[in-house]
């Protein structure tokens, strides 16, 4: 996936429901009963989410996913934000990934190629995908759906995402409804 196409996913996403998205609206508390007080990421477990992240939003032009510090990020949201049943699904997750990653690839994640990652998550997001065409309302979310709307969601609410791969203006001076588009503009932060 390039720069462009998180970007425009990121649009999507957006406008789309947010995994957990009921507890952003009603705010996050660490001493809600709903979640779970053990829940706790090791250095190594913020390292691997980073470079699942990284793999999503690549360094290019503009840093990517792990300078913005996405992998730290998402754990915040999932111990703070996530009730205890997609806690359990994101941790399963970030067990069934690097499992597949040894299916496809006779590896570990971390020790993976980039090519080899990148092929890993595009097999993933199809799987997630379909998963997601026959889903009920009831059914538990896809882990990879999870990893990847907190990566997308970390990336561009950092500040390296905001200023940097999005354009952002600190003080709006007015609002035009009607701004001129050139094709390869990058979206607006603000």
């Amino acid at each position: 996936m390039n720069r462009r196409e998180a970007v425009s996913r990121v649009a999507l996403l957006l406008g789309s429901t947010v995994i957990g998205a009921e507890f952003f609206l009603s705010g996050c508390k660490a001493s809600d009963d709903k979640h779970a007080t053990t829940l706790d990421f090791k250095p190594t477990d913020i390292a691997y989410l980073d470079e699942i992240a990284e793999t999503i939003i690549p360094t290019t032009n503009t840093p990517g996913a792990k300078a913005a510090g996405v992998g730290t990020f998402m754990t915040v949201m999932v111990k703070d934000c996530y009730d205890e049943k997609n806690q359990q699904i994101f941790l399963e997750g970030m067990t069934k990934l690097d499992d597949a990653c040894h299916k496809m690839h006779e590896t570990s994640f971390m020790k993976a190629t980039p090519e080899q990652r990148k092929a890993l998550l595009v097999t993933l997001d199809n799987e997630q995908k379909e998963y997601n065409k026959d889903k009920k309302k009831e059914d538990p979310a896809h882990y990879f759906s999870q990893l990847k709307q907190l990566t997308l969601l970390g990336y561009f609410t950092s500040e390296i995402g905001a200023t940097q791969a999005l354009r952002y203006e600190a003080v709006p001076g007015r609002y035009d409804g009607c701004m001129p588009y050139k094709k390869g503009d990058r979206a607006w932060a603000t």
